[in-house]
């Protein structure tokens, strides 16, 4: 277990956390001396149910996370892992909420919560007022002989029904109502939890109770407390079906709390005991969603993901299904729209409206749509092959016979790499241009060039010639006339090759004199375009490399890769040194 914390007193600690949703939320107030949050008064409109939970701190968002319009009304809140008192609760039912309505006290339960919270409500009760009590349990991985009078402890799958009868008292629904809605709805409403290590309080010592790493915890409460069982060696999609079993097998005379039949419809909840990545929590809903339907014919028509109940940093997730039943209050309160209802509330996440699941329900398969590329479109700019396979051939192959020198220039000031990069790519447009019928258009060719180096040079140096290339056929492109076949001369090459390097320095921060292969590519594409004369340019770019020797580097490995004293002055760019080379032997070939 993760032992490092930012706060090393919990008192203080919880403070600053309830304090910090009067930021997040601005309807919320606090009342720091009993740890309550709660909704200010809201002098617009008529009152309703006020609806208060709460419990030990250390679950977060729950429960004062769930303050707000569409939701609770007030939370209290205890110490890490500990039931707040009496005294706090009975301070939130009978002064920090409207209580003209009436007021459901419904915390999750445990032992501690169960007394304290009932405690508060049997003396708002003797003071006069209108309060109903229950405690929300869910878990089945207590069955029902262990549990025994306590029963199911409350998880993740409480808060379903804290939105459902917050949802509902927004509408002016009665006390009443209020309560019977999420009585329904704790009773059809199951969780398990499976946890990989316990967790650790700030400011305590640390336990001696630890899960081995070869196994997991199914049905590990939210306060460390021991589940249904531990499995040894079990990978993801066997702890899946262990669980899912537990919580959908209605012939388990033991843990069977809710019988599912054809037809029926649930909201899946995958919540994150605190520290599982997001990541893996997506895998993991992905996982659980395929085992539904494969081997309970069940399709959510509502899943929710993320931190809804936590365990402080839980490595672990829970499992939680809502069975979607009637409550007989008619259009606009059923189980799923009291859910799908709007709420102010920092910690309720279901960023998702009713009219997209609705819209795309069934599921069907996207038609996608059909793209178009560069060789879709031929141009009109004309270059004959055998001359094109003439030249790329002797540039290529002046790089392939500079590998030696390029992998010893890399290695001394670099990590060695570069040669055989550039090498693998020529070898691969070599043996395009040699077995490949090549097309007179100059676009469709270059940009069968630009596919192979995508294919085969990785790398830094890799994307830049990728992302050039690209450019290149752009610029091509760009001087096609759209009328008869024109011939490409130096002066569209020269307007290409500049157009490339312009949309190269988008992506790269690279100039002349970071010592890159920039420093031969812009002084040949500049010659060119002033000159139109490929010799002058590649002399050019021979200048632009051999100035390199005597740079210092600002960009690449080259800045902390070996030592100046070693190569200054004395090693090329191996990059810039590998494209001279090229452009040299491209332009011997004419």
């Amino acid at each position: 277990m993760s032992t490092k914390h930012f706060f090393s007193d919990p008192t203080h600690l919880v403070l600053s956390a309830l304090r910090s949703l009067t930021y997040t939320n601005p309807s919320l107030a606090f009342d720091e001396e009993n740890k309550i949050i709660f909704r200010r008064p809201d002098t617009t409109s008529k009152s309703k149910v006020a609806v208060i939970s709460g419990g030990g701190s250390g679950h977060e968002p729950a429960f004062a996370g769930y303050v707000g319009k569409g939701l609770l009304t007030a939370s209290v809140a205890g110490t890490i892992f500990a039931s707040p008192a009496a005294e706090q609760v009975r301070r939130a039912a009978i002064e920090r909420v409207d209580t003209e309505k009436g007021v459901l006290i419904v915390p999750m339960n445990y032992t501690g919560d169960v007394l304290n919270f009932g405690m508060a409500a049997e003396k708002a009760k003797a003071a006069g007022q209108n309060v109903e009590f229950f405690a929300i349990g869910d878990d089945v991985g207590v069955a029902r002989t262990k549990g025994g009078k306590v029963g199911r402890r409350g998880l993740a799958g409480g808060i379903l029904v804290l939105k459902i009868a917050g949802a509902l008292a927004e509408t002016g629904a009665s006390l009443d109502e209020v309560y019977r809605t999420a009585l329904l709805a704790a009773a059809n409403t199951v969780t398990l939890g499976s946890s990989l290590e316990h967790v650790h309080v700030p400011g305590r010592e640390v336990s001696s109770e630890i899960v081995p790493n070869d196994e997991v915890e199914v049905g590990m409460g939210i306060h460390n407390e021991p589940g249904s069982h531990r499995m040894k060696g079990a990978n993801l999609p066997t702890l899946v079906k262990t669980m899912l079993l537990q919580l959908l097998d209605h012939n388990d005379a033991d843990r069977g709390w809710m019988k599912v039949e054809s037809g029926d419809k649930f909201v899946l909840l995958i919540n994150n005991l605190g520290s599982v990545s997001t990541l893996e929590l997506a895998g993991i809903t992905a996982e659980v969603t395929a085992q539904l339907a494969n081997d309970y014919n069940i399709k959510p028509v509502r899943t929710l993901q993320g931190m809804y109940l936590t365990s402080l940093n839980g490595l672990g997730f829970s499992i939680s299904l809502l069975k979607l039943v009637d409550t007989g209050l008619g259009a606009g309160r059923s189980l799923l729209e009291l859910l799908d209802a709007p709420a102010e509330a920092v910690g309720w996440t279901a960023p998702v409206q009713p009219s997209t699941w609705e819209e795309h329900a069934a599921g069907k398969p996207v038609e996608f749509k059909k793209a178009v590329y560069a060789q879709d479109v031929p141009s009109n700019l004309k270059l004959d092959p055998s001359q094109l396979k003439k030249s790329l051939s002797a540039g290529l192959q002046r790089i392939i016979d500079a590998e030696p020198q390029v992998t010893r220039f890399d290695t001394i000031v670099g990590d060695g790499d570069c040669g055989v990069g550039l090498k693998r790519g020529a070898e691969a447009i070599l043996k395009l241009i040699s077995e490949a019928n090549l097309s007179d258009d100059i676009v469709l060719t270059v940009d069968r060039i630009v596919e192979v180096v995508e294919a085969t040079m990785d790398g830094t140096s890799g994307a830049i010639y990728a992302i050039f290339l690209n450019a290149l056929v752009h610029g091509l492109r760009a001087q096609d006339t759209k009328g008869a076949a024109t011939p490409v001369d130096a002066k569209i090459w020269a307007e290409a090759l500049n157009s490339s390097v312009t949309a190269l320095a988008k992506y790269t921060p690279a100039q002349i004199g970071d010592r890159t292969l920039i420093d031969a590519l812009v002084p040949f594409s500049k010659k060119l375009l002033e000159t139109k004369d490929v010799h002058a340019a590649a002399k050019a770019a021979q200048d632009g490399t051999e100035a390199t020797k005597h740079l210092k580097a600002s960009l690449g490995r080259s800045v902390y890769v070996g030592s100046e004293e070693e190569w200054l002055g004395k090693i090329p760019d191996p990059g810039a040194f590998g494209l001279s080379e090229f452009l040299t032997g491209l332009a011997d070939s004419l």
